[in-house]
């Protein structure tokens, strides 16, 4: 809480930050009205503002960003970076006096190479364009994150979000060759390389990548691109327990195959889809999981699986092609908009070892029967990284304390099988809290050292990540 000779201060920077804005901005980069700037204050998330933002500079070139950044540092007025407004731990939530810096804007695809099977792209990217861009030269964009339709790169890279595909392709760090960003003072650095490989210094594009707007502004990313599968098989496993179909998905983890995805619902989560697109999901049975191979082996990849699967689940259907495919993936892509008709959704993310999956599964189905909060569970099943979703009422002007001891317990038990709080949706500002039980005191001070050496203000995203 601010004294009130700092609330006098604070209102002077802004006003004059506004002022040099408006003086060095072109015209249309700066809204200030405060219903205008109210939609821009919080996230997917649903976490709240608490307090009203300054204003939004709606970015459109890196000498916008550069500019905002010289002006903001030298007055100590906090920025809050913002793609899409996709994130789901309250990242991109701007609080009283702050300026946002909306990126969506930056939405160029500058380069998109072949030979080199690698683009470069303004953060403002949707996700879904730059695979399609990439598709029409027989490559894609790896990552595939739930929301690829609305989330950009850029958010995708601050986060270093996971997606369907992350099994075998790995996540976002994995996809990005180089960067360009904005430091807080308003100097433009530039990271990693063309190539694939190269170990010349420190791998700073790593550092930046997941770094959640709290280190620098990325202007630009130069991503690598892959070959599109020659082939792709989907199928679809029901059972009559959602343990059961967790220890299903380590089994074929264990049989040594590497699927493309595989993706894990359980039955509160296929009746919420249901509800929403008239689907019936549900009745096949308590969990659904979807598989999908690619790549020239993915018939026999996919014959595997069913071998597997045999005597686990209840049924297994092979999709016939590829409309079929793509309805079961849409079905799990919906996931989130369904439980958004139901409430707000605090959506955890944790991660496991893959192999401790089903032990996960049963933990979280236990804490919700003891606290008596329902838990949506959805999971990435190949690589252990759980959402277990609780649906409070949009209605409250805070998180009810159930739900907050709920979230507190799935953290517990993934320290405790050996995971992580989050596995690809940040750790934003809703869970700070429980950052340093996770990273111990040695690392999260080493943790700030960086912070601070990036940005000895604190002006970049103040109050998230570390």
């Amino acid at each position: 809480m601010n004294s009130p000779a700092q609330s006098v201060e604070q209102a002077a920077a802004g006003a004059r930050l506004l002022g040099l804005l408006a003086r060095d901005l072109p015209p249309d980069r700066l809204t200030s009205a405060p219903l205008d700037v109210a939609p821009y204050a919080t996230d997917r998330s649903g976490a709240p503002a608490g307090g009203e933002p300054l204003a939004v500079v709606h970015a459109r070139r890196t000498d916008d960003v550069t500019t905002t950044l010289r002006h903001a540092d030298a007055l100590r007025v906090p920025v809050v970076p913002r793609g899409a407004g996709t994130g789901l731990s309250g990242g991109a939530t701007a609080g009283e006096g702050s300026l946002i810096l909306d990126l969506s804007r930056m939405n160029r695809i500058l380069e998109l190479s072949p030979d080199d099977q690698l683009a470069v792209v303004e953060p403002g990217v949707i996700t879904a364009d730059l695979d399609r861009a990439a598709a029409a030269h027989g490559l894609r964009y790896a990552p595939d994150p739930a929301s690829a339709a609305i989330s950009t790169v850029g958010g995708d890279i601050a986060t270093n979000a996971g997606g369907l595909r992350c099994a075998k392709y790995g996540v976002t760090r994995d996809s990005v060759l180089g960067l360009e960003a904005v430091l807080a003072d308003g100097t433009v650095v530039r990271t990693g390389r063309r190539t694939v490989k190269g170990v010349t210094g420190y791998d700073l594009t790593a550092l930046l990548t997941g770094s959640e707007g709290t280190l620098a502004v990325i202007t630009a990313a130069t991503v690598r691109l892959r070959p599109v599968p020659v082939d792709t098989a989907t199928l679809a496993a029901s059972f009559d327990t959602f343990d059961a179909a967790a220890d299903a998905a380590s089994a074929i983890t264990a049989a040594g195959i590497e699927p493309a995805m595989a993706e894990l619902l359980d039955g509160p989560v296929l009746a919420a889809i249901d509800a929403a697109e008239g689907t019936a999901l549900r009745e096949r049975g308590a969990a659904l999981l979807i598989v999908q191979c690619d790549g020239a082996g993915a018939r026999a990849e996919a014959e595997r699986v069913v071998t597997v699967l045999k005597g686990r689940a209840a049924s297994v259907t092979v999709a016939a092609d590829e409309a079929e495919a793509g309805a079961l993936l849409a079905a799990r892509r919906l996931a989130l908009p369904a439980l958004e008709r139901l409430g707000r959704p605090l959506i955890e993310d944790i991660a496991v070892p893959r192999s401790r999956l089903a032990e996960a599964v049963r933990a979280i189905e236990e804490i919700s029967t003891r606290r008596g909060v329902p838990v949506f569970t959805l999971a990435h099943a190949a690589d252990g990284n759980l959402h277990p979703i609780i649906v409070v009422d949009p209605a409250l002007p805070e998180l009810p304390e159930a739900a907050w001891e709920t979230a507190g317990d799935i953290f517990a038990v993934a320290l405790k099988l050996g995971g992580t709080l989050t596995g690809e949706h940040g750790v934003g500002l809703l869970k700070r809290q429980w950052i340093a039980e996770e990273l111990g005191a040695d690392n999260h001070a080493l943790q700030r050292r960086v912070k601070a050496a990036f940005d000895p203000y604190h002006t970049l995203n103040p109050g998230k990540a570390v």
